[in-house]
């Protein structure tokens, strides 16, 4: 990370321990962690083969477990979310939204009461559920086994949105979340528009979906992503929170191409 993508999440993977007060002192340079974790996700590699110039791996694989589980990566991911939004002159919470899910193949040291087989896709995994935002942006996010309906994953991954988010009230779908999740939704007051195919043959772009195949797209450039190795869904949560902070670090930073 450059030293302006740091300032903007510094505080929110801070040492624990500060000068003057009682407890071990932190040894380890939270900044280089940080960016083992983007290493791995962005590479795909092993964590026991980080190159030398990062801490230990079982240091930092350490850090990403506890990151993932105590919610500090959906933190750091929801402070960049606003700032995005901001700087295009939006709400930082979201009033709708677009939610969708992707399957990936579980390796072996997945358990198997945490994956099924995805008989759409014909793959044995992990499903992700996600809504995004209408600028991509992901507001809430939930990993189940493949096998899972989309109404059970679709009912869990919009009211998580709807703690993110009270002003939440539109949501777009694909034909495959059914009356059980429309139903839900508009008991909480939450409208849903369901996106069917334009034409029974060939290509064209459906309204508002094409907005989360990006976001998808955007996330599998992380390799990491790519197959599900965790043995926990919520560190596999983690880092697809981890995988768009990155991306957010870049588009907050960089400057926009031409």
């Amino acid at each position: 990370m450059t030293d302006e993508e740091w300032e903007l999440i510094a505080d929110l993977v801070a040492p624990y321990w500060r000068p003057g007060r009682m407890g071990r002192p932190v040894t380890v340079d939270r900044r280089r962690v940080v960016d083992a974790i983007f290493y791995v996700a962005a590479t795909g590699c092993q964590w026991r083969a980080l190159p030398d110039c990062y801490p230990n791996w079982n240091t930092v694989h350490r850090y990403h477990l506890t990151w993932s589980r105590d919610g500090t990566w959906e933190a750091i991911a929801a402070r960049l979310a606003g700032a995005v939004r901001a700087k295009e002159g939006r709400d930082a919470a979201p009033s709708a939204g677009i939610v969708d899910a992707r399957t990936v193949r579980a390796a072996a040291t997945v358990p198997h009461h945490s994956k099924g087989f995805d008989a759409g896709k014909r793959i044995k995994g992990r499903k992700t559920f996600g809504v995004v935002d209408t600028l991509g942006l992901l507001v809430a996010v939930y990993v189940v086994a493949a096998s899972t309906s989309d109404n059970v994953g679709g009912i869990e991954t919009v009211d998580r949105t709807r703690v993110r988010s009270r002003r939440f009230a539109k949501v777009w779908c694909d034909a495959g979340f059914k009356r059980t999740f429309i139903d839900h939704c508009r008991t909480h007051h939450v409208g849903v528009e369901v996106v069917t195919k334009i034409h029974a043959a060939g290509f064209k772009v459906l309204p508002k979906r094409w907005i989360v195949e990006r976001t998808w797209s955007w996330l599998m450039n992380n390799r990491r992503l790519q197959v599900d190795y965790e043995r926990d869904p919520i560190v596999t949560e983690g880092s697809t929170w981890a995988a768009h902070s990155r991306y957010l670090l870049r588009r907050l930073t960089q400057p926009a191409t031409p």
